[in-house]
Formats: structure tokens, C-alpha cells, sequence
């Protein structure tokens, strides 16, 4: 069994930090990750892919407004969305191989695996293919991150009723994007396909979108994205998402009891997101979880 000074659980910006620094003190450490890349969700389907995709977006709303300063662009501008993901996982592909050469320089022994307890100090690695190994060590850092929430009633498909891990590759550009919850995530992929030609409305529980930030950045935001096209329904519960074939419905009601309906082809999900625990078993090393 192999044994180290500290094992940390999930190799995201929390898992990996740590692990740089446990190395860097004289640690002996060990990295366990799930996924065939590290960096976890910020590096792989958060923050690094939706920068990449917004940024591609933005130059391509800019390049629309070329002849207004004098800077003609012969024939038609066109989105080829393929290569734009394409452009997109690259970046992601380069950011999540640092982290894997940051590893192998401060020598952070990697395991690809699921990581569950079996008590304080030992730690099951459970690989896709089924088999297992335990490694032992002295402390553990539970570094497991957070999936996507979802609605009791909504049934996730992941082609056309999608979190944002989907939105971040889609094989084409919405006609009526839905997104329920006006979130960062949310508005931040909305505003991606929005400037890519797609009809986009915001379905929001509370009052206003951004409701974890600011009212006044909120305010500001809702105007300058009004001004761009999105359409914001704030005090909307939704109640029902159905799919039929490429159509997806999406049944809210407004703040005076009124019922709307909105049909897309696509709805993305964005109610915030849940801790990864699932596996764990974190009840064996001691660990109450609430």
C-alpha cells in the first residue's frame, strides 16, 4: 500500500494548490482525480471554457461594427461554431496540462480514480475500468468541488434540456436559447450565444438577475444586455420543462400568479450549483456532511 503525508481528493484550483504547497513544505503528496484531466471544473467545463467561448463571441459582435470605423471586411462574416469549440478546448487542453506538469515537477503522485474513504486515513481509488487500489495517508484534504443543481421536476437530458458542462458544446447556435436562472453562469453563457445570433431569454426567480451580487452591477448589467437583445423575465417561477423532439417548453409563472409559456429549442439549466459528495463516503473518516 502506497503511503503519503497528505492525500487531497479533487485536482481542481483547491485540490491542486494545495498539493503544489504540501510538495513545496516537504510533503510527500498524493493528487486523486476522477476525470482523465485535472484542473476540475474551472479548468475544464467553468471559468477557463466560458472566457475562451465569451471572448471568441466578443470578437466576433466587434468584427459586425468593422464598417463603422472605416475598416471594410470583404464578404460575409460567419460564425463557424465548430471550430470556435474547437479553439475553445485547445485552451482548455493547454491550462489543464500545466497543472499536470506542475504536478510532475514538484513530484505530486497522481491517481486517476474515484476517492472514497474506507476510514481517516485510507483512501479507496476506484479507476473507470473497475479495478481499485487503497493508499493510506497521515492527513486528507477533501478538495471534491461542485456539480450542476438542477429543479426537482426538471429532467436533465443533456442534449436539449442541458447544464452548462453541455452549453459549452453545442453542435450548433441556438434559435431560442431558455435559461432558467439569471446567475452568472447563466447570463455569462446566454451572452455568448446571444452575441452568435441566437434569441435568448432569462427566466429569474427573484427580482432581479446577478441576485448574489451588487443591485446597482445587477441594474447596470440588465441594461446593457436589454440593449443587446436579452430578454429578462425576473419574478418568474418556473413550474414545468417538457421536451418534444428538437422543442423544448418551458412554463413559468409571473409575479401575479399569470402563467407563460416559452418555447426554444434549447433550455439550459443555471439554478447554481451543489457540493460534489457523491462516492465519498465521508461518514467513514468521520466527517458529518449536512
Amino acid at each position: 500500500m502506497s503511503s503519503f503525508d497528505v492525500v487531497i481528493i479533487g485536482s481542481g484550483p483547491g485540490g491542486y494548490v494545495s498539493a503544489i504547497r504540501c510538495a513545496q513544505l516537504g510533503f510527500k503528496t498524493a493528487i486523486i482525480e476522477k476525470y482523465s484531466t485535472l484542473g476540475g471544473t474551472c479548468l475544464n467545463v467553468g471559468c477557463i471554457p466560458s472566457k475562451a467561448l465569451l471572448a471568441s463571441s466578443h470578437h466576433y459582435e466587434e468584427l459586425q461594427h468593422f464598417a463603422d470605423h472605416g475598416i471594410e471586411v470583404s464578404g460575409k462574416v460567419q460564425v463557424n461554431l465548430e471550430k470556435m469549440i474547437a479553439r475553445k478546448q485547445a485552451v482548455v487542453d493547454q491550462t489543464s496540462g500545466g497543472v499536470k506538469f506542475l504536478m510532475d515537477k514538484n513530484k505530486i503522485t497522481v491517481f486517476e480514480g474515484l476517492g472514497s474513504f474506507e476510514d481517516a486515513t485510507h483512501v479507496k481509488v476506484t479507476k473507470a475500468d473497475g479495478s481499485s487500489e487503497v493508499i493510506e495517508g497521515k492527513n486528507i484534504i477533501i478538495a471534491t468541488g461542485s456539480k450542476p443543481s438542477t429543479l426537482p421536476f426538471i429532467k436533465l437530458d443533456k442534449e436539449r434540456v442541458i447544464t452548462s458542462t453541455e452549453a459549452l458544446k453545442l453542435p450548433e447556435v441556438p434559435k431560442h436559447l431558455i435559461i432558467i436562472g439569471g446567475g452568472v453562469i447563466g447570463i455569462e453563457l446566454g451572452q455568448v450565444y446571444l452575441r452568435l445570433g441566437a434569441q435568448v431569454s432569462v427566466i429569474e426567480f427573484l427580482d432581479r438577475i446577478i441576485p448574489g451580487m451588487d443591485a446597482g452591477l445587477s441594474k447596470e448589467l440588465t441594461k446593457v444586455l436589454k440593449k443587446q437583445g436579452m430578454k429578462f423575465y425576473t419574478s418568474h417561477k418556473v413550474k414545468e420543462v417538457t421536451r418534444k423532439g428538437k422543442n423544448v417548453t418551458v412554463v413559468a409563472d409571473d409575479a401575479k400568479g399569470n402563467t407563460i409559456t416559452f418555447d426554444g429549442d434549447y433550455c439550459l439549466v443555471a439554478v447554481g450549483r451543489r457540493p460534489y459528495t457523491d462516492g465519498l463516503n465521508a461518514d467513514k473518516a468521520g466527517v458529518k456532511v449536512t
